[in-house]
């Protein structure tokens, strides 16, 4: 029996025909696309149906359309890769489910970048991690503190030196760290975790894999459990 396929909508003509110049060179990185005007006559179609295409390029990298300018010609980065990405977990997740999922997703990552961390961290990088650990520890109990804790945890994760954990990191955890939710007594938790910071410091700096991935992993489950208990009551 034959197999039915759907004919490709115009638009994704559209978009995969643009695509495929900025590919070969065709529309060089960082020039002006075609009008409008002059794409609906170029494919004998109407506007809204351009600018469906224009969209999907964007969502694909290939579509600079910022600054108030006429949009630009782009090659996808990781970074566009990865925001286009991260929307649409939120949009599909939600907020709460979301955060979740998300936390579990930095436990898998800062576990192994903490023991991967203390495995082949050098002297400078431990003097700008122990600089980050001064500044959290000056912030605990002010509004600062979250900052302070982000710079601990990305310069930790930036000793992997690898572009796509840092990506996610700044993409996703600082957003988490960010939001937290409210606490009671806000410096006695600074102070929790300014203290877990200083025992994750002292197991990198020795060199502990061990101590410094279960320190990490025990850090890292109280903010989850949060995350979880806020998925739960959300949920009806």
């Amino acid at each position: 029996m034959a197999t039915e396929f759907a004919a490709p909508r115009l638009s994704d003509v559209i978009a995969s025909a643009l695509i495929a110049k900025i590919r070969e060179g065709d529309i060089a990185v960082g020039a002006p696309l075609p009008t409008e005007r002059e794409l609906t006559e170029q494919f004998e179609t109407s506007r809204p149906t351009v600018r469906e295409a224009l969209a999907q390029m964007q969502i694909r990298g290939f579509l600079d359309a910022g600054g108030g300018r006429r949009p630009r010609a782009a090659r996808p980065t990781m970074q566009t890769i990865l925001e286009s990405a991260g929307g649409h977990i939120r949009d599909l997740l939600g907020d709460a489910e979301s955060g979740a999922h998300l936390e579990q997703t930095r436990l898998f990552i800062e576990t192994g970048a903490v023991r991967e961390a203390a495995k082949r961290r050098d002297r400078v990088q431990l003097a700008r991690l122990e600089d980050t650990l001064t500044r959290n520890f000056a912030a605990i109990g002010t509004p600062g503190f979250a900052a302070t804790d982000i710079a601990f945890h990305r310069e930790l994760v930036s000793i992997v030196d690898n572009p796509v954990i840092l990506t996610l990191h700044d993409m996703f955890v600082s957003d988490l760290l960010a939001q937290r939710p409210p606490v009671d007594d806000p410096a006695r938790y600074d102070t929790v975790a300014y203290d877990e910071h200083r025992l994750i410091f002292r197991a990198v700096f020795d060199g502990d894999q061990a101590t410094a991935t279960d320190v990490m992993d025990r850090h890292l489950a109280r903010s989850y459990r949060v995350r979880l208990e806020m998925r739960t009551q959300k949920t009806p």
